[in-house]
């Protein structure tokens, strides 16, 4: 029996590297937001230590049933009071770093879910 994926529609993360990914192939340098349902801006934090509240605010705005946010090149929690108003509405939050986030969701788009990516994109140091 061959298996196929199910075709889906959803922006899909194609690539990522220091300082950037690429949605559907196009590489966007620097943080930025994409959903399963079209849902892409860009996400206004280049270091873990500038996210406030308000970005996890700005992604409760947007109605999604799983938010996964890529925290980086390494995995950090943000702040649980800031999580609190994707909590107040029953939305889930995975955190990993950002390349976990990239293909878990994939996976989860892929599924038909309605699930964001935040992905944190930090610009490469020195070197």
């Amino acid at each position: 029996m061959k298996l196929q994926p199910d075709k889906s529609d959803a922006q899909t993360l194609t690539a990522h590297g220091p300082g950037w990914v690429a949605i559907n192939n196009e590489k966007v340098e620097g943080s930025v937001v994409v959903g399963s349902r079209g849902e892409r801006f860009a996400w206004d934090c280049t270091r873990f230590d500038q996210l406030g509240p308000e970005h996890f605010a700005q992604l409760a705005s947007l109605g999604a049933e799983l938010v996964i946010f890529g925290s980086g090149t390494r995995i950090r929690f943000p702040q649980p009071a800031w999580l609190q108003p994707l909590m107040a509405q029953r939305t889930g939050v995975e955190t990993m770093d950002t390349p976990a986030a990239c293909r878990t969701y994939n996976i989860l788009a892929g599924e038909g879910r309605h699930v964001i990516a935040a992905l944190l994109v930090e610009r490469p140091t020195g070197g």
